[in-house]
């Protein structure tokens, strides 16, 4: 299964693309995508926009997984935030890749096993676990594989399950059937 992570953002959009055979990983490709802080804001989406789904052409995922969101300080950091994840919802439905969410704490469990592990704990599991010789910079890289690695570890059911309602959705309705009176 070939999965592409995204740790959203306005200013970088980490991305990480593994592919994910018999409990064992390969790395494809990871980096992120920028946006320089003098950029209009509506500028900013679209280069975010464009750039995934050069992503997504290039490398066809068969699902995505995103960091759910959550923030306890600076609404308008979080209302931007927010739009740029909804951009990149959208770049993966009009890509037909399916979108998975998975919160901070699943990620770090599925990676470190422990769902309060450190930043730390997180990036060097990481790193071990896809065989890199070192952790992928800029931070949200190694985030963004992260959050691969968790839909790889909890997602195949997930993407059975995701399959099956989209299957039963094409079938015609099953006919009723009721008592002859």
């Amino acid at each position: 299964m070939r999965i592409i992570g995204i740790d959203p953002g306005y200013a970088i959009v980490g991305y990480g693309i593994v592919e994910y055979n018999a409990s064992r990983f390969t790395t494809v490709a990871y980096g992120a995508i920028t946006t320089p802080a003098g950029m209009e804001f509506p500028q900013r989406l679209r280069r975010i926009y464009d750039e995934l789904s050069v992503l997504l052409g290039q490398y066809r995922p068969e699902a995505m997984a995103v960091e759910k969101l959550f923030f306890t300080t600076n609404q308008k950091t979080a209302i931007d935030v927010a739009q740029a994840r909804g951009v990149v919802v959208l770049c993966a439905q009009q890509a037909e890749v399916p979108v998975f969410e998975y919160t901070p704490l699943q990620v770090k469990q599925a990676v470190v096993g422990y769902g309060k592990a450190i930043k730390a704990q997180v990036m060097d599991m990481t790193k071990r676990l896809l065989n890199l010789k070192e952790v992928p910079k800029p931070d949200d890289t190694a985030d963004a594989l992260a959050i691969a690695i968790c839909h790889a570890h909890a997602g195949p059911s997930l993407l059975t399950m995701e399959r099956l309602k989209a299957a039963q959705q094409k079938l015609p309705p099953r006919p009723v059937r009721g008592r002859r009176v």
